[in-house]
Order: C-alpha cells, then sequence, then structure tokens
C-alpha cells in the first residue's frame, strides 16, 4: 500500500481519522518505522563531519515524523477500538517499542552524537541547543548506550516485554469494564439517584432490548449509585463489582502486576540505578525516589489531623444514620449526603448551570482575557466519532498557533477518564512557527434527550484542567519539538493543568459562563457561596487519598519489586502466586490511610492503569507536588487580577510557552520571584489548624 492510499501517513496536518481503518494500522506502522530505521542507519554512517544540522537537528526531524504516524494510530485504539484495530496495533506494539529502545542503543549513532557533542561547535553551543544537547547526552546513557552489546539486548527485550505487559493490563481493564451488566428490574432500588442518570440507564436497558434499568461499570454509570442510591445493598454490590475488576478470571491482572514490577526492577539495576523510582525520577524535578518519598511522608503528617477529623465525622454521621459500621460504599453516598446537610448543595443541582458548550465559550472567553489567545471551532469531517469538535487557536496578531479536537462523552470502546495527546509539535519555518494539533478527552454525562450536555463542577474543572495542558501544547514556541510543549519533566507537567482549576472557582469567572441552560438566569450568589463554603469540605479525606496512591506506588517500586526478582516470568501459576504476594504487601501498606480494616478488602492496584499502563509509575507523587506549584502561582494572579493580561502574559512568557527550555526550578522563581512554598495549598484544601478538634 503506496502512502497516498494509506490514509494513516498522509502527513496532512488536518489527520484524516475518519479514513483509517484497522487495516491501514499494521501497514502503515511498519513502512514508517522502516523509513525512520533507513534514516537513522544513513545518519549515523553518514561521512560529513557531525554538525547541528546534519546530526542533532536531523535526529530530531526523524523522531518527529515518526511520531506523526505513531500517535494517530495509538490515539484510535484508546478512543475507537474494535476487535481488528487492537489485534492490528498488538501486531507492531513489539516493533514500536524495539525501535525505541535500539535507537539510544545504535552504536554508531552514539559515537556520532559524542563526536559532535566534543567538536568545537557542540562545546559552543549556548541556550536551548545546548540544552538539548546535554538531555540527548543523558538520555542516551540512561537508555543503556554505554552498556556491553549481551545487557543492551537485555535491555531492549525488557523494554518490549514491558510494552506489551502494560498494554495487556490497559486492554484487561476495558475489557473487565465492559463485560460488567446489572439489570435492576425493581425501580425502589434506584431511591435517591437524580432523574437524568435513571434515564440514562434505562436507556441502556432498552438499547439491550430489556426491560428495567441497565448498570454499567463506566464512571458515569458507577458514580450516581455510590453517591445517591439510598439501597446500601446495592451500593455494595457495584463498589465490589468496580474494586474487584481484573482481580480473578479471564481478564486477571495481578500476575501483570508482578511482572511489571520485576521487570522495570531489573531495567532499574541494569542501567546502574539502586531502585526504578531513583532512575525514573533522576530528571524530574524530586531528583531521586528517596526525596519523593520525603515529600510524600511530609504532607502525610500535615495532612493527617484534617484526615482523622474528617473520619471522626463520617463515622459520627454514619452512627446517626444508624448504619451499624462506616463501610467502602457508604462513604461517597454519606459525604454527598452530610455535605447537602451542611451546606444544601448538591452536585446534580448545580449541572443546569454548566451545560458543556457554555462551559467551553467560558474558558475560552477566559483564556482570551487573561492570556490573549483566541479560540474558534470548525465544522470538519475528518473526525473519528459524530461527537467529535475540532478548534483551532490563534495569538493577539491573529497568527495560528495550534489546533485541537475534542471527545467529551463515554463509549463502550473508548478508555475510561480524562486526558490531554499531542498529535504534532509545531516549530520554526521560513514563514513563522509551524503550529501545534493536540486532543483533549473525556467522560462526561451525555446530553440526556434533546437538551445539552450537563456538567458537575468537578467536570467543570476537569475541563478547565485538560485544557490547561492542551495550552501548554499549544502556546509552546521551544524551537525544538522534544523540548517544547508537555514535553517536560513529569512532576512539572501538571502545574499548567491543575493551574486553570483555579479560575473554575473564580465568582468574575463563572459569571462568563455559569447560567441555567434554560432559564438563561445566572449562577445564583447563594449557591456560588455555598460551594465556596464546602470547597474544604472532606478535604482532609481527599487529600490522604491522594497520597496513599502516592506513598504505596513507591513503596511498590522501592520495597516490593526488589523481592520479585528471578521469581516471575515462569509461568501464569507462579506470576499468579507473587502477584498475590504484591496484592498482600498493598494491603499492608494501605492499613495507614483507612479507617478501618474494613475498608482494606478495596486496596485493589489491578485496575491501576496510571502505575501499570499509564506514565505514572514512581510518578503518581507529582499530583500532589504539582499541586504545591499551581495553588502558589495562582497566588500572583490572586493578586494581581485573575484576568489581568500582564500576568498573564508574563506567565506565558516565563513557564506556559517554555516547555524544557530550562530547568522548571528556573521557571518558576522567574514568574515567582522565589521558590515554590506549600502553604497556598494547605490553605486552599484543607483550611488552618485551629479547624481541627
Amino acid at each position: 500500500m503506496s502512502p497516498h492510499q494509506n490514509p494513516l501517513l498522509s502527513g496532512d496536518f488536518r489527520i484524516p481519522f475518519h479514513a483509517i481503518g484497522a487495516e491501514h494500522v499494521e501497514p502503515g506502522i511498519r513502512e514508517a518505522l522502516d523509513g525512520a530505521q533507513a534514516a537513522i542507519d544513513a545518519l549515523a554512517s553518514a561521512p560529513a563531519p557531525p554538525t547541528w544540522d546534519n546530526t542533532l537537528a536531523r535526529l530530531e526531524e526523524i523522531t518527529e515524523e515518526l511520531g506523526r504516524v505513531l500517535a494517530p494510530a495509538g490515539h484510535l485504539v484508546a478512543v475507537a477500538e474494535t476487535p481488528e484495530l487492537r489485534e492490528a496495533y498488538n501486531s507492531v506494539l513489539a516493533d514500536i517499542t524495539a525501535f525505541w529502545s535500539r535507537l539510544p542503543l545504535h552504536a554508531a549513532l552514539w559515537e556520532r552524537v559524542k563526536s559532535y557533542a566534543a567538536s568545537e561547535e557542540g562545546m559552543s553551543l549556548q541556550g536551548i541547543e545546548a540544552r538539548h544537547l546535554d538531555t540527548t547526552l543523558r538520555e542516551f546513557r540512561r537508555a543503556g548506550a554505554d552498556l556491553p552489546d549481551e545487557e543492551k539486548k537485555r535491555l531492549e527485550a525488557l523494554r518490549v516485554e514491558l510494552a506489551q505487559l502494560q498494554q495487556q493490563f490497559s486492554e484487561h481493564v476495558l475489557d473487565a469494564t465492559a463485560e460488567y451488566e446489572l439489570l435492576v428490574t425493581e425501580e425502589e432500588r434506584l431511591t435517591g439517584v437524580p432523574g437524568a442518570p435513571l434515564r440514562r440507564y434505562r436507556s441502556k436497558a432498552e438499547e439491550r432490548g430489556k426491560e428495567g434499568w441497565l448498570l454499567t461499570l463506566d464512571y458515569p454509570s458507577v458514580e450516581p449509585i455510590l453517591k445517591y442510591c439510598e439501597d446500601r445493598a446495592l451500593r455494595e454490590e457495584i463498589h465490589r463489582a468496580y474494586t474487584t475488576r481484573c482481580t480473578s478470571g479471564e481478564f486477571d491482572n495481578t500476575g501483570l502486576v508482578a511482572r511489571i514490577l520485576a521487570l522495570r526492577h531489573e531495567l532499574a539495576t541494569l542501567l546502574g540505578y539502586d531502585s526504578f523510582p531513583d532512575y525514573q525520577l533522576e530528571d524530574r524535578m524530586a531528583k531521586s525516589g528517596e526525596k519523593a518519598i520525603s515529600f510524600e511522608s511530609d504532607m502525610v503528617a500535615r495532612t493527617r489531623p484534617y484526615w482523622a477529623r474528617d473520619v471522626a465525622e463520617l463515622k459520627g454521621f454514619a452512627h446517626s444514620l444508624e448504619l451499624d459500621e462506616l463501610a467502602p460504599w457508604d462513604v461517597a453516598f454519606l459525604m454527598e449526603k452530610l455535605r447537602k446537610t451542611r451546606y444544601d448543595i448538591d452536585d446534580e443541582a448545580m449541572r443546569p448551570y454548566f451545560p458543556l458548550d457554555q462551559v467551553l465559550a467560558g474558558l475560552f472567553e477566559i483564556v482570551r482575557k487573561t492570556f490573549g489567545f483566541r479560540v474558534e471551532e470548525r465544522d470538519i469531517g475528518e473526525v473519528w466519532h459524530p461527537d467529535v469538535g475540532y478548534y483551532e487557536i490563534f495569538d493577539e496578531e491573529g497568527t495560528r498557533v495550534g489546533a485541537f479536537y475534542t471527545d467529551w462523552f463515554p463509549r463502550k470502546e473508548k478508555r475510561q477518564g480524562a486526558w490531554m495527546n499531542n498529535f504534532i509539535t509545531g516549530g520554526p519555518t521560513a514563514e513563522g512557527f509551524d503550529p501545534h494539533l493536540g486532543v483533549i478527552c473525556g467522560n462526561f454525562t451525555p446530553p440526556d434527550g434533546e437538551g445539552p450536555a450537563l456538567l458537575t463542577h468537578r467536570e467543570v474543572e476537569t475541563t478547565f484542567h485538560e485544557f490547561g495542558h492542551l495550552l501548554h501544547h499549544c502556546t509552546s514556541r521551544v524551537p525544538i519539538p522534544s523540548r517544547a510543549g508537555i514535553n517536560v519533566a513529569w512532576d512539572w507537567v501538571e502545574l499548567p493543568s491543575q493551574l486553570m482549576e483555579n479560575w473554575a472557582w473564580e465568582r468574575e469567572a463563572l459569571d462568563l459562563f455559569a447560567r441555567h441552560h434554560e432559564t438563561g438566569e445566572p449562577f445564583p450568589e447563594e449557591l456560588f457561596a455555598r460551594m465556596i463554603a464546602a470547597r474544604r469540605f472532606m478535604g482532609g479525606w481527599a487529600q490522604m487519598r491522594q497520597l496513599s496512591f502516592g506513598t504505596v506506588d513507591l513503596a511498590l517500586h522501592t520495597e516490593m519489586a526488589p523481592r520479585l526478582a528471578g521469581r516471575v516470568g515462569r509461568g501464569d501459576e507462579a506470576d499468579r502466586k507473587a502477584g498475590g504476594e504484591v496484592s498482600d504487601f498493598v494491603t499492608r501498606r494501605f492499613a495507614d490511610f483507612v479507617p478501618s480494616i474494613r475498608f482494606l478488602e478495596s486496596s485493589n492496584i489491578a485496575t491501576f492503569t496510571h502505575l501499570f499502563s499509564g506514565g505514572y509509575a514512581a510518578g503518581y507523587y507529582s499530583y500532589l507536588w504539582s499541586e504545591v506549584l499551581d495553588a502558589d502561582v495562582f497566588t500572583r494572579f490572586a493578586a494581581e487580577g485573575i484576568f489581568n493580561p500582564e500576568t498573564g502574559r508574563a506567565y506565558v512568557d516565563s513557564i506556559l510557552s517554555r516547555g524544557d527550555s530550562d530547568d522548571p526550578e528556573v521557571l518558576f522563581r522567574e514568574f515567582m520571584a522565589r521558590d515554590p512554598d506549600p502553604t497556598a495549598l494547605l490553605t486552599r484544601n484543607l483550611g488552618t489548624l485551629d479547624d481541627v478538634p
């Protein structure tokens, strides 16, 4: 199949997603990989002396071109997966991983890069080019470029196997989630559940030709049951189904968890590190596993008094409702009931004020007023689903700096959660600067009948969060793609996204979009006051939950992983046994973060995609680390005006557009004129110690 026949290889900025089928994936990716490998070999063996243009810039060009083929294919697996597409992608997954693993192990290429670094031109580089050269040298070494040949082969095999295991883990979660269905035939069992989710449950049942209400395990289906359903037995049934996914049967992930942990540890030690966190965090702000563990421990100590207060309050409220003992499936229900009792507020009551299109329009206006970027929607046909939107971003001079797709609603063939990805990273040209291209995906509650999609306030925050990532990508002005946009230290990358969430809590910002979708009534002041008052409600519980994940993540990779060495990969039974030991370890480590032993039943990591198929392995701590940064940065906006264009421009110039052009600590100090201070986060999330009994 020639490039012009394969839409995956079109090279178009507006990717022809509508035309890409499973049959295009394997041949398209193989052709792109073969072309990239040939170009790498030619670069490595070029007779001309190495220069910036013919070595580092050329290497950047080759890998960027390959990424433009791989990214759309991987994206379709996440949002429009079919058995045929999964099979096609998996057939080349090992080759994709092998290419990236072999790249820094290419002896001739490594010699050429080192030769350039030692040349007069290489040693005289300044600014971003010098940083890129230093980073490239470090990345080659971290990838094993200096290892003996036999160890290089083992390293490559490890990376390929890890990629396959992580893909399998993700598929198991998707399949186990899609497999479960519970048909409720008695409406009284759903007492308390709001009308909109009830109608969706009914609609799902009708789609399957059944009478009743069909419950599934996608989160928009699970959440209303756990938060609102008065039937405790039904809450327990859904909670157990959700938290025991992938712990047994066809989609059992327990053995995979053990194998992934063991292989990560072997990879790290092969490269000369004591642990996987030490390897993973060396080029991040935390620098080492020890520092990340110290951060978690310090935040746990600061948070525990607030958590203890929240636990006592929940237990007391449960007792007042004559519940014999607080159970995991009671928590969301009791929190919602207590929040409504105390603040007369619930998420469903706020939905009418947050229609999705209005939220987006308000978000775009905030971005225009504060940062100077204009967003315009375009009607295009080259999309993977009719729900998909397409937008372009322009700067104050009217130059298109980027474009992006949106895909907001759940589908059976789409993975859960919300995320942002990049397809194309632009760069300098003779005419200026090529635009960037990205995508935002979510799993929000879809429109109910003829009405618009209505968001909870938490979903409004999620929308702002993902758009923060998108802005980081699309406003980048770093001339080297691998140093641009979101290609930054993992514990720095969440700052722009989490910072954007702050505007969703500001009255001036809400006034731009929070209006009743039927009457046009502005978001009521008394409702806003109650929402703000409730912001820190159960903040200790929520923050300790995040800390529990970060702590267990680091403990798994530093304490448990070394114990698995040589004990996995010897058959499914051995892997499952090792996986059982991992589960026992996790249960023991979670014991410090739960109100009673009963909660340890829910300590399942077999669906923890962040750690075992996403990018957060040994890095979950970075969520709270980034919250420290974003809360601190927003204090400047709060002091100078949340729409202040000068503050916004300073943020764009110092942080948002700068990518990885300098160390995060340097960029932070450039904007804030000091180092980070956790006080703002603790105040925002927890309040003051005076509030603790």
